[in-house]
């Protein structure tokens, strides 16, 4: 469990900027790139129990502070009638742990509380919700095919955690030939520096690094 966030909801917004600043330094803008909602679809990561809920055996405090920027894409994407897809991570047993049984000793397990969705975030009825165990959202979930069959040309990658599964399903979007958005203010992980050097190795040649109010067009203040 880690206990200090790097990002809390009091700070978001100057962190944002600063983020933001960072990442411009260091890579081309591409203007060409311009997210259309009504062919993106939001795909919210791996927001459990395991890492959103205090209680949980790896909270992210840090999650605190992207919740209410997901729910707010969240109630966009609804309101106009976009594809919204939910990733659960969990594990049947020891049996599918792959290679994350070789590096982590603990894992989420399927049917229980902790690879459930947060109920801050909590799909609708109707809503796609894609079990996976591994980092990728595309690898053998049924992500792709469902995406195509939305005609969904872009992805807007929100979630947990930012250097693993964010960026892994980011790049494996990029690599099927979706362009990919990540709102910085939307995803979080252990440490600043993991955040941010994810950010920026995606904003470099996969993504492009945007925030969660100029995507909707308005700020926190106007969530009801």
């Amino acid at each position: 469990m880690y206990t200090e966030p790097f990002v809390t909801p009091d700070n978001i917004d100057d962190k944002l900027s600063e983020w933001l600043a960072r990442i411009e330094k260091h890579t081309h803008p591409r203007p060409h790139l311009t997210l259309k909602a009504d062919k993106c679809a939001l795909i919210v990561v791996d927001m459990l129990h395991y890492f959103a809920d205090p209680g949980g055996r790896v909270y992210l405090p840090s999650t605190r502070a992207i919740i209410p920027r997901i729910a707010m894409l969240l109630k966009h994407w609804r309101r106009i009638g976009g594809t919204v897809v939910y990733t659960r991570h969990c594990h049947s047993g020891s049996e599918d742990l792959g290679m994350l049984g070789r590096f982590f000793s603990d894992y989420i397990r399927c049917g229980k509380k902790e690879s459930e969705i947060i109920s801050d975030l909590s799909p609708l009825p109707g809503e796609r919700v894609l079990r996976k165990n591994t980092y990728d959202a595309f690898y053998n979930t049924g992500l792709d095919e469902f995406l195509r069959s939305r005609s969904v040309e872009q992805v807007l990658v929100t979630g947990v955690l930012t250097q693993m599964c964010c960026e892994t399903t980011a790049r494996s979007a990029f690599v099927r030939g979706y362009e990919v958005y990540i709102p910085a203010d939307a995803v979080a992980t252990s440490s600043e520096e993991l955040h941010i050097g994810s950010l920026m190795n995606l904003a470099s040649g996969f993504a492009v690094i945007t925030d969660a109010s100029s995507i909707c067009g308005y700020g926190l203040q106007n969530i009801e």
